[in-house]
């Protein structure tokens, strides 16, 4: 593994989804991967805290997508590396349709094997001079910290003390999305970074997601 190339996930397409169980943020029980099974497909999408603005960003993306997702057939589930009542505090004010699920210890990206790349010092060189532009958001592409801090400010977010203490359990873990059909098994999968680390935040377009999902039915 190289600075540039994150070790590809473990969940590719044509295995078997790992197996998970985890609180749902609203409340009401557990969610898991066997709720979908013999039922119907899944969009799972793994993100790390809400420290992370361009999670909140994608999650925002994503509802905007959902229900294009459901008309197709396939459900959808967001999981939030964040205790559950972070998590419902952050949605309280900034409320969604999506159904999500919290897991703070990351135990589901490490099942699914989305990297968290080593900070060597070869990485944050590089860190230091990427520059990145996740989905046209600016007019240029910017340095990666100033990036996520102009997203923060467009979004007029502060971070509290729990994703200060996420942010620095977690960093840098990468993001991670995937089809799964209704057998339980990965028909397409996504990895920030895969190409790159000025992939950074970039997150799958509508088009992209929704192609997968109909490819479901070829």
């Amino acid at each position: 593994m190289t600075a540039t190339t994150p070790s590809p996930s473990t969940a590719s397409p044509g295995a078997k989804a790992p197996e998970f169980a985890l609180p749902a943020v609203d409340g009401t029980g557990t969610i898991s991967l066997e709720d979908y099974r013999g039922r119907s497909p899944l969009f799972l999408a793994l993100f790390v805290g809400l420290w992370c603005p361009f999670c909140r960003r994608s999650i925002a993306q994503m509802a905007t997508i959902e229900p294009a997702l459901k008309e197709a057939g396939v459900e959808t589930l967001c999981v939030v590396a964040t205790p559950p009542e972070n998590a419902r505090l952050y949605f309280k004010y900034r409320p969604t349709r999506l159904r999500l699920a919290a897991d703070p210890a990351l135990n589901t990206h490490r099942a699914y094997g989305v990297p968290k790349p080593a900070p060597t010092p070869e990485l944050m060189k590089e860190l230091e001079e990427i520059r990145i532009n996740p989905d046209g958001m600016f007019p240029r592409p910017l340095p990666v910290q100033e990036a996520a801090a102009t997203v923060g400010k467009m979004d007029g977010y502060a971070d509290n003390q729990t994703d200060q203490t996420d942010m620095e359990r977690q960093w840098p873990q990468l993001k991670g999305q995937f089809l799964i059909d209704r057998d339980g098994t990965i028909r397409w999968a996504n990895i920030e970074c895969a190409e790159g680390l000025a992939g950074l935040g970039k997150f799958p377009s509508r088009d992209e997601i929704l192609s997968a999902a109909r490819a479901l039915g070829a």
